[in-house]
C-alpha cells in the first residue's frame, strides 16, 4: 500500500474489513495487560518489597543470633579457663561480711596468744584501679574499673612481745590477704611482765563486687 497516496475512504474500508470480534479480543487482551500492570505496581509490588524487607531482616537477625551464640560459647570457654584462677584469688579477698567480722577474727588470733585488742577502727575502702584505667573521682568509677579495694584498719594491741610475734605469724599463715603497713611498739612502763603496746595500721583486701 502506498502510504503517500492513501485515502481516508480506503482506510475506512480496511478497518471495516477487520472483524469486530477480533477487535474486542485484542481490546480485552490489551486491557488485561494494563490491569495486570496496575495491580502489580499498585498492589503486588509493595507487598513483594515488604516481604523482601522482612526476609532480609529475618536473615540479618538469624546471623546476629548465630554470632551471639558463637560469642557465648567462646566466652564460656574463657570463663572456664579463668574460673580456677578466680577461685584461688577470690579466697585471698575479704567479703563484706568478713570485713564486718574482722574484730572477732583478730580477737580470736589475739586471745590464743594472750593479747588484748583495745582498738580496731576500719577506714573508708580505697579502690585500686585496673591497669590502664585513668584516675578519676570515685563517683564516676564503674565496677569494671576496679581491680580490688584496700581497707585500712587502725589497731592497738596489748600483751607480751612474744605473743604479738606469734599473733602476726598466725595472721600471715591465714589464707586471706592482710598486710601490716605501719607499726609502732612501745614497752609499758613499770610493768614487770614485759608488756607492750603495739599500734599501727594494717590493710585488708576486699572483693570489688561487694564494695562497689
Amino acid at each position: 500500500m502506498d502510504l503517500n497516496n492513501i485515502q481516508i475512504s480506503d482506510l475506512t474500508a480496511k478497518l471495516k474489513e477487520v472483524d469486530k470480534k477480533t477487535l474486542i479480543k485484542y481490546g480485552i487482551s490489551f486491557g488485561a495487560i494494563i490491569l495486570f500492570l496496575i495491580i502489580y505496581y499498585v498492589v503486588l509490588s509493595p507487598i513483594v518489597k515488604q516481604k523482601k524487607i522482612l526476609l532480609d531482616d529475618k536473615i540479618l537477625k538469624e546471623n546476629e543470633i548465630v554470632q551471639i551464640q558463637n560469642e557465648i560459647i567462646i566466652n564460656k570457654k574463657k570463663l572456664k579457663k579463668l574460673e580456677p584462677q578466680y577461685k584461688e584469688q577470690s579466697t585471698l579477698f575479704h567479703s563484706k561480711a568478713e570485713v564486718e567480722g574482722l574484730y572477732q577474727s583478730l580477737s580470736r588470733y589475739a586471745g590464743v596468744n594472750g593479747l588484748i585488742i583495745s582498738k580496731i577502727e576500719k577506714k573508708k575502702p580505697e579502690p585500686v584501679l585496673k591497669k590502664g584505667v585513668t584516675e578519676q573521682p570515685e563517683g564516676l568509677l564503674k565496677k569494671n574499673d576496679v581491680s580490688y579495694y584496700k581497707i585500712p584498719v587502725e589497731y592497738e594491741i596489748k600483751g607480751n612481745f612474744l605473743g604479738y610475734i606469734k599473733f602476726k605469724r598466725a595472721i600471715a599463715k591465714s589464707k586471706k590477704m592482710l598486710n601490716f603497713d605501719k607499726e609502732s611498739i612501745s614497752i609499758v612502763q613499770n610493768d614487770t611482765t614485759g608488756a607492750i603496746i603495739a599500734t599501727g595500721e594494717l590493710t585488708i583486701v576486699g572483693i570489688p563486687d561487694e564494695f562497689f
